[in-house]
């Protein structure tokens, strides 16, 4: 019997931190695979296609939304977002832990169709912490910077959803708990007859 993997979500407002907190729990943790999302939003100079996220149109966005291919979807600044239902599927079948770093619009559609999954929310430790890591990203304008301010507070009043909470004060903190939280599933009595089904049958002779 070979082990299947968990679903996550993870969400945060803008500047909460979670993107660097994942980036750091895969770069230490192995079997841990981020989704890569579909968006119309324009690709950053930093950013690679198929890497961060697959950039499509409208147009083509919309055909796939229609043909049902998304397992959720959601409209942000004027851009629309969507997770791939097979490739989450695919990945979970091969024992990856898979991670969707997606807002509360997505994570509500998820937990509709895959209720066992873990979500998980991060939340800034003060507005003014939150107002300092967006302009010191020097990405956006002051504009967007404050729309994104605006949705924050709409974005974080969703964190009693979720499964877990983390406060992303301190940066290490805030990582050594995210991993608690997925070794914890990884020791589960089900996760670990999966893994090591032969040491317990051997056990068992």
């Amino acid at each position: 019997m070979s082990r299947i993997g968990k679903l996550f979500i993870i969400a945060a407002p803008s500047g909460g931190g979670k993107t660097s907190l994942i980036k750091a729990l895969i770069k230490e943790e192995m079997g841990i695979k981020m989704s890569v999302s579909h968006t119309t939003r324009e690709r950053r100079e930093t950013e690679t296609d198929g890497v961060d996220y697959f950039y499509v149109d409208k147009e083509e966005f919309l055909v796939l939304l229609n043909a049902d291919n998304f397992l959720e979807h959601a409209t942000v600044f004027g851009n629309f977002y969507g997770t791939s239902r097979a490739w989450v599927n695919e990945a979970l079948a091969t024992g990856l832990d898979v991670i969707l770093e997606i807002d509360w619009q997505g994570a509500q559609q998820v937990r509709e169709l895959m209720p066992e999954a873990v979500s998980i929310f991060i939340l800034p430790p003060s507005r003014e912490v939150l107002e300092e890591r967006l302009r010191s990203r020097d990405e956006d304008s002051l504009e967007i910077i404050q729309r994104r301010l605006d949705e924050s507070i709409n974005e974080m009043s969703h964190y009693g959803e979720y499964d877990y909470l983390i406060i992303n004060e301190d940066f290490n903190q805030a990582l050594a708990d995210l991993t608690a939280i997925f070794l914890s599933y990884r020791l589960t009595v089900s996760s670990q007859q999966a893994e090591h089904a032969d040491i317990i049958a051997g056990l068992l002779q």
